[in-house]
């Protein structure tokens, strides 16, 4: 049902139904109201950020041609496995919820691109990310997980952010993260052993950071394989200019 109060969002529904981009943020909605699936041959961008809403119903997956979803700052504990669905679906920003972890479907969206999670209560990474070859942004930072997990492999994001987290310990094959170029890891709880030689000697990392763990940033140079990683900084820093 369309929400009480909400009655002025005819002309957006209007809109859409011409555009394919649906953007009802800041409108207080408990549940996405119903004139919503009626677009759902159409409706490419819904954007339902800024809301209060609880859950995803599971006739989302109606919305069969969506690639943008964005439900930031809203009140969701969970995501729907109806969002399998939506095979379209190139990015989603959930972040700044409360979710725990990702329906394991997640790994069936092959074209997902961009995945925001940040600002949510994961403890652990959601390894249903794994395998997505599409996949280039994921940023799960202001979470609390407490280690990146072996499978690393199978990650193919170029950009991975899991600051302010928990993390104590990386997985001895992030390094073989075949696209991986920057990694953001800072306000952790590393310690300088936790930093694996091969992760700066092996792997395609041009940009790591590391500032607020548990050693100073200037004792990587101590490391085994930090010539090397500075040596493609340096080159990527070249390509810039």
């Amino acid at each position: 049902m369309l929400m009480m109060g909400n009655s002025g969002l005819k002309q957006h529904y209007d809109r859409a139904s011409k555009t394919g981009v649906l953007q009802i943020s800041d409108h207080k909605l408990k549940e996405i109201p119903v004139e919503v699936f009626s677009l759902c041959e159409v409706l490419r961008n819904l954007d339902l950020s800024k809301n209060k809403l609880v859950n995803l119903p599971d006739s989302i997956s109606k919305l069969k041609n969506l690639k943008h979803l964005n439900v930031e700052l809203n009140k969701l504990e969970a995501l729907p496995t109806s969002l399998a669905n939506l095979k379209k679906l190139e990015f989603v920003n959930a972040s700044n919820n409360l979710l725990t972890a990702l329906p394991q479907i997640f790994t069936n969206l092959r074209n997902l691109k961009q995945i925001y999670l940040n600002n949510n209560n994961f403890t652990q990474f959601p390894v249903q990310v794994l395998g997505l070859k599409n996949l280039e942004v994921l940023e799960l930072s202001h979470n609390k997980i407490t280690g990146i997990p072996s499978g690393m492999y199978d990650l193919f994001v170029t950009e991975l952010n899991i600051s302010q987290n928990e993390i104590s310990f990386i997985s001895e094959d992030l390094h073989q993260a075949p696209r991986l170029k920057i990694l953001r890891l800072e306000e952790n709880c590393l310690s300088l052993e936790a930093i694996k030689p091969s992760l700066l000697r092996d792997s395609k990392i041009h940009t790591v950071n590391l500032d607020g763990n548990l050693f100073e940033t200037k004792q990587l140079a101590l490391l085994e394989g930090y010539n090397e990683y500075i040596e493609r900084y340096t080159a990527m820093k070249k390509k810039m200019f």
